[in-house]
């Protein structure tokens, strides 16, 4: 075995460790060892236990000389002393010496000019099996020189007994380590935490080293060479709505911007939500489920090994993998430029934001810093109505960096390459969740085909009174009454009163930011202002 293979030199000894085996390999390890099912057409079923989603409480970043200045420490990304991370660490590798343990090189970044090599070594097969799915896959020639600048090491079964006194708050961790190039895992066996760590890592080292912007979107490319991006929150339609037949996806969750206006994806493959997932409504996400395709936390129908998409006793969070590859209508490699259309997309369960607006450079810096969607009700314990939730620029889980950095990065860019900025409502018309009904993905859709026609660019806009987003009068395929989402609404002084509640929520959302945000920024919220301007709604 090549020096190369060999795991001593990260401290980890005794152990039997598998390298670079094929998802089928990986699979038919992981049903002798008991650890997962099949189902009828031979795709992997695993229970992650008892993280079936990330812990943001449990993420932390090793504060030390490279992140001191670069970082925006708080809630979100907590800080961990770097000796606390050498005593995790130095557990880690002493948990998996002694295990049967399966490697994996792969890299990411698909441009390979930054394309990034990372070296996962897991606990469980099916972790390594995940891996082969979402990241890029390297040839043989690749392989045999391989050399990683990050290392992920990945114990679910490692609980510290005494986390309060070596800096984390419960017995699971994700720690990212800057200056040692190490993403650590530790105690739970959601594999979205590997992926979640190198991006974080990304979103990081590519604005602060190679001005590049990090984008947490999907990205899809049409026949004429123009690039749409979409941003959105889980929920908001961002993987539906990129999956898109007469155009070729770029990817669905992680892409960089280049200064010379290339769109990449950092990943090779799809992380979806498998929640009520037919092949009705999602076409291309349901035939990529597959032999090498890996479901988490999916439930059967009874006596059958055939997966019911509407069971969520595990949990909402039902996930699947797969390579891209599994999708029909893919741009490869997966780049493209010249980006003409960005989409922020929000699921709006109070039924107060119009369908599609087309926004300013103010205001499409001031709601991609925002990253509003709605939480319904059901979704989570204690939530009865809906509620208002942000995420910094549609990611904050995974952005180090103060979220105007990352603003200022897009409205530049935006600038430069001509972009048009809108923002989608896939959530409610009509009144809110409960009264009112979901936006229809078929009116949806033709609001972004009548976008990247050119069509709504020669249409009459109008300015929602409270919200002060512009409204196209017209869109092909779409009624008209549906545009101003008043319209919809039987009872008109409520839709007010809700437009006036949603726009506080975000101004209050928003004070956090405000002393590092711009002049244009600030005046790109909602406008707020006397009931004369709201005469006409009423």
């Amino acid at each position: 075995m090549s020096s190369n293979k060999d795991l001593n030199k990260y401290g980890i000894n005794d152990s039997t460790v598998h390298w670079n085996l094929a998802s089928e390999e990986l699979q038919r390890i992981t049903l002798e060892k008991g650890m997962g099912q099949e189902t009828d057409n031979g795709t992997l079923v695993v229970n992650t236990g008892k993280f079936t989603g990330r812990s943001p409480q449990d993420r932390f970043i090793v504060r030390d000389a490279y992140t001191e200045e670069k970082v925006w420490w708080g809630n979100i990304n907590k800080p961990l002393a770097p000796e606390h991370f050498d005593y995790l660490h130095n557990k880690v590798v002493e948990y998996l010496s002694g295990k049967e343990l399966y490697a994996k090189d792969a890299a990411v970044c698909a441009l390979p000019k930054y394309k990034m090599n990372v070296r996962t070594i897991a606990e469980y097969p099916w972790s390594s099996m995940f891996i082969e799915n979402m990241f890029l896959r390297l040839s043989k020639e690749e392989l045999d020189c391989f050399d990683e600048e990050w290392l992920v090491l990945c114990a679910p079964g490692y609980v510290e007994e005494n986390p309060e006194s070596h800096g984390i708050r419960q017995g699971n961790f994700s720690i990212i380590n800057f200056s040692k190039k190490i993403a650590l895992v530790g105690g739970s066996a959601y594999t979205g935490e590997m992926k979640k760590g190198i991006f974080s890592a990304l979103n990081l080292i590519l604005p602060a080293e190679k001005n590049i912007l990090p984008m947490h979107c999907s990205a899809n490319v049409g026949e004429e060479g123009d690039t749409a991006i979409f941003f959105g929150l889980s929920g908001t339609g961002k993987t539906t709505l990129s999956a898109d037949p007469d155009r070729k996806l770029i990817g669905d969750d992680e892409h960089g911007w280049t200064d010379d206006n290339v769109i990449f994806n950092f990943e090779g493959g799809c992380y979806a939500k498998a929640i009520d997932l037919s092949e009705e409504k999602e076409p291309d996400i349901f035939k990529a489920i597959q032999k090498g395709a890996l479901l988490e936390n999916v439930g059967f129908f009874e006596g059958t090994n055939k997966v019911n998409y509407n069971d969520s006793s595990i949990t909402q969070n039902t996930r699947v993998s797969y390579p891209i590859d599994h999708i029909e209508n893919i741009k490869v490699p997966s780049f493209a430029d010249n980006p003409k259309n960005i989409f922020f997309l929000t699921c709006d369960a109070f039924g107060v934001l119009p369908p599609v607006s087309k926004l300013t450079p103010g205001q499409a810096a001031y709601h991609f810093i925002s990253g509003y969607t709605a939480k319904v009700a059901g979704t989570e314990a204690g939530i009865t109505e809906p509620v208002p939730s942000f995420s910094a620029c549609f990611g904050a889980p995974f952005m180090p960096m103060h979220p105007t950095v990352y603003a200022e990065m897009l409205s530049k860019k935006m600038e430069e390459a001509k972009v048009n900025v809108w923002l989608l409502n896939t959530g409610w018309s009509g009144g809110p969740y409960g009264v009112g009904s979901r936006i229809k993905l078929k009116y949806t859709r033709r609001m972004i085909s009548a976008i990247l026609s050119g069509v709504l660019n020669d249409v009459e806009y109008v300015q929602h009174p409270i919200l002060g987003l512009n409204m196209p009068k017209y869109c092909p395929g779409v009624p008209v009454e549906m545009l101003d989402p008043i319209n919809t609404w039987l009872q008109k002084g409520e839709y007010v009163r809700k437009s006036i509640r949603l726009a506080h929520a975000f101004h209050l959302n928003f004070e956090k930011f405000a002393d590092q945000a711009s002049k244009q920024i600030l005046e790109g919220g909602p406008l707020i202002e006397e009931h004369r301007r709201m005469e006409h709604y009423l």
